[in-house]
């Protein structure tokens, strides 16, 4: 399918309400919009590695399904905020938002709040890995929850406000499935995605 010449403005769509309905929130320290890259270096435990390949895996299993764009259409993913790339540390390609997954709160791994895609050269889309986003408001409202939330032995990364998506405070772990990131499979930024082939409305502000 071809990617859309206009990403649908994001005070319209189902995310948006959701995320309009959550009050102030104080402010949070956090680097989650930062365009540094920190490379997973560190040695992983073998218990790490297990981990991290059962959700690589369960990612691939639980979206396979949308390298056809048009099946997560059908499932109520919505592209949102353009082509989001950064100045220096390469890309987060093409958000497909469920606005759905996102009102409900709840972090599971079968199924992500979001698909992520790569714009490619000949106008079509490539799925290239999935985001798992909470809302901090959301998942504070629990009392049990006395630390940010982890998936899988992954720590969510926080976004605070403001940031460049015009969105509530809020936790993301993406998940790099299906195209290998160098510097990891959990970071934020993928230096191997470009939006350069994007004909859409890009995001607002690569350099925020």
């Amino acid at each position: 399918m071809k990617v859309r010449r206009f990403a649908r403005q994001l005070q319209f769509s189902t995310v948006a309400l959701a995320l309009m309905s959550v009050g102030p929130l104080p402010a949070l320290a956090q680097d989650g919009h930062s365009h540094m890259v920190t490379p997973q270096t560190n040695a992983l435990t073998p218990d790490q590695k297990s981990k991290a390949s059962a959700l690589l895996t369960k990612v691939r299993e639980s979206t396979e399904r949308f390298k056809n764009v048009e099946v997560a259409e059908a499932e109520g993913y919505e592209l949102q905020f353009g082509c989001v790339s950064g100045d220096s540390a390469g890309a987060m390609g093409l958000h497909y938002v469920n606005g759905g997954l996102v009102g409900k709160g709840v972090i599971d791994a079968a199924h992500p709040q979001i698909v992520i895609y790569e714009p490619t050269s000949d106008g079509r889309l490539r799925l290239i890995g999935a985001d798992y986003l909470i809302l901090v408001e959301q998942w504070k409202a629990d009392k049990k929850h006395t630390a940010p939330p982890e998936l899988m032995g992954q720590l969510f990364h926080l976004f605070d406000e403001p940031n460049r998506f015009g969105l509530k405070a809020f936790y993301s772990l993406h998940v790099w499935a299906w195209k290998d990131n160098p510097n990891g499979s959990f970071v934020n930024w993928h230096p191997n995605v470009s939006c350069e082939p994007f004909t859409g409305k890009d995001d607002p502000d690569p350099r925020r």
